[in-house]
């Protein structure tokens, strides 16, 4: 990976790859002319007007379709209050993967695993390798794998989790376990396969080029060797929100996704980042859970527009609550229509996780389409690589558990894999996540 071409404070660059002109597909006309034009033309205008609001003769392609990333931007490792992929801006590409203890591994293994990833996560970040990628003898295995070799750091972040496993008898840190965590209880809305369920350390590597991504898992999997085994993974991808003026990134079922997520400092003191914990270790910590959601496309995609956006409590295009008119009005739950019902039914995805139906708590919801081609039976299988982060386990756990008995879109969604971690704070230089559980 190359020198970076902005400093870690994000200072403005010219990107590296700066958008082109529109190609064209016949003299006069652009292929997005001729593209609008088979979608209006071919389909009859795509008029999807049903119950509970019309999405008739909306504008299917943005006229704004300049989109240009900096992939050179970086983000620093050491000397941050908390660990990076928690509150950043979420990049376009993720890599979560869990891992399971080798046998043999010991407390001294824990503990040079953790010093090693540490050391490697601040040079991924940097944008540079984590080794030579040309040994040098013929005979020596390179010591980077050598695919991000030339590219830029792509804004990559690597949060790193320990799992309720870590703090038992094994590692002789037992003391050290907060109160507060534990594996998850079953829950409502539970059909996990065990395929995709625990882990004793959590990796989530983001970044705004997917072979970066990658990269980060691959090499820091090849250092964990005999320590880590690879449990499972999850390959996902969105057009997330990348700061003020863009849109919020659409799930696989065509609904915008993180309307009402934490955004603010304030938001995350209270709900997200961990302070004056039993464990002084964890302060500037969180908890993260990860949910695998597998969606029942074909279902969902026979299903009438005014019956999904009666499930999810909103305008599928504009994404504004059936109360309002714009994404970020605040939902009426109290609103009746002529008949006397509801706007927004009681049961609806929006009206179980507002703040104002759940004692005003909040969650840091970080999540990603996923998809692993199809399933045995020729359907798609993809849905939703569901990750949160929250200061109480027990926001989350009150939350599903609610979901998972109540949520009108549960009959398009299964949830498949599940898991929680801690997330310790970020380490200084010459330091390394988790250290204090060593000294």
């Amino acid at each position: 990976m190359t020198d970076p071409m902005t400093s870690a404070d994000g200072a403005a660059a010219e990107p590296r790859h700066p958008q082109q002109s529109p190609e064209k597909a016949a003299v006069g006309t652009s292929r997005r002319d001729l593209l609008r034009g088979a979608l209006l033309g071919g389909v009859g205008g795509l008029v999807v007007g049903a119950a509970g609001g019309s999405v008739a003769g909306r504008t299917l392609i943005s006229e704004d379709v300049t989109d240009t990333i900096d992939l050179s931007a970086k983000y620093p490792f050491y000397g941050q209050r908390y660990q990076g992929g928690v509150a950043t801006e979420p990049q376009r590409h993720c890599v979560f993967a869990t891992f399971r203890f080798a046998p043999s591994a010991g407390p001294k293994d824990l503990q040079l695993l953790l010093a090693r990833w540490s050391a490697a996560i601040a040079v991924l970040q940097d944008g540079r390798t984590v080794g030579a990628v040309e040994p040098t003898s013929a005979l020596q295995p390179p010591r980077d794998t050598g695919e991000a070799y030339e590219l830029g750091p792509a804004s990559l972040t690597v949060t790193l989790g320990l799992g309720p496993s870590v703090f038992g008898d094994r590692f002789g840190l037992a003391r050290f376990k907060p109160a507060l965590f534990s594996d998850l209880p079953a829950l409502n809305g539970d059909f996990l396969d065990p395929k995709y369920t625990g882990g004793d350390l959590s990796l989530q590597a983001c970044a705004d080029d997917p072979q970066v991504s990658y990269h980060a898992f691959r090499n820091l999997s090849r250092i964990g060797r005999g320590v880590v085994i690879p449990y499972w993974t999850v390959l996902g991808f969105g057009r997330a929100s990348a700061g003020p003026g863009q849109q919020t990134p659409r799930m696989l079922l065509g609904f915008k996704d993180g309307t009402r997520n934490i955004k603010t400092d304030d938001e995350l003191n209270r709900f997200v980042w961990i302070d004056r914990s039993d464990q002084p270790w964890l302060d500037g910590g969180t908890y993260q859970v990860v949910r695998k959601i597998r969606m029942l496309l074909e279902t969902w995609d026979a299903d009438r527009v005014g019956d999904q956006q009666q499930i999810f409590g909103r305008d599928k295009l504009e994404g504004a609550p059936l109360t309002g008119t714009k994404e970020f009005d605040t939902p009426d739950f109290a609103a009746r229509d002529a008949e006397g019902e509801f706007v927004i039914k009681p049961l609806a995805h929006i009206a179980l996780v507002a703040p104002e139906n759940n004692g005003g708590i909040m969650i840091k919801r970080r999540s990603y389409s996923y998809t692993d081609g199809l399933a045995a039976d020729g359907s798609l299988d993809a849905g939703l690589l569901f990750v949160s982060y929250q200061n109480d386990p027990q926001l989350f756990i009150r939350m599903q558990n609610r979901l998972g008995a109540n949520d009108l879109l549960n009959e398009y969604i299964r949830h498949i894999g599940s898991g929680i971690f801690v997330v310790p704070p970020a380490p200084e230089e010459g330091h390394y996540i988790g250290e204090a559980l060593f000294a």
